[in-house]
């Protein structure tokens, strides 16, 4: 399975973005009202800067107490992105997120943001895949 078809079976295909210079408190809102793990951090909607998630928020929390809730969010995103295109297999993306240990990747094309994909998106994809796979094969085992 392809990103690309990720990215069309999800239900809510929108990229929630924040700017760099919204704090720590604010982005914690968004998140928390969005109901959302993840904010792409871009000065323009198109290009990101940075990704922060609500567990960057909660450990700098933990390391440095509540003065951190008005500090830029800016301050706490991860700039180097890891990101993948929509041509991109599941499974690459998979083995991306599992070895960085992170949950959530933009989606770029040409440099610009056209989505964002989770390891849920893809788990999901995968068992949707399997289960394909294995309706096939039973269907080959019955002569169907």
């Amino acid at each position: 399975m392809l990103v690309s078809q990720i990215l069309k079976s999800k239900a809510d295909d929108r990229v929630v973005t924040a700017l760099p210079s919204i704090t720590v408190a604010q982005a914690a809102q968004m998140l928390s009202e969005r109901r959302i793990g993840t904010l792409i951090i871009s000065r323009d909607d198109r290009v990101p800067d940075g990704i922060v998630s609500e567990r960057d928020v909660v450990r700098q929390l933990g390391s440095a107490g509540a003065a951190c809730l008005d500090q830029p969010v800016s301050s706490i995103m991860t700039s180097k992105l890891v990101t993948c295109t929509r041509d991109m297999r599941a499974d690459a993306v998979l083995e991306q997120m599992t070895e960085g240990r992170f949950r959530h990747m933009p989606v770029l094309e040409d440099d610009a943001l056209i989505g964002l994909i989770s390891l849920g998106d893809v788990v999901k994809a995968r068992l949707m895949e399997l289960a394909m796979e294995k309706d096939a094969l039973e269907g080959m085992i019955r002569g169907h």
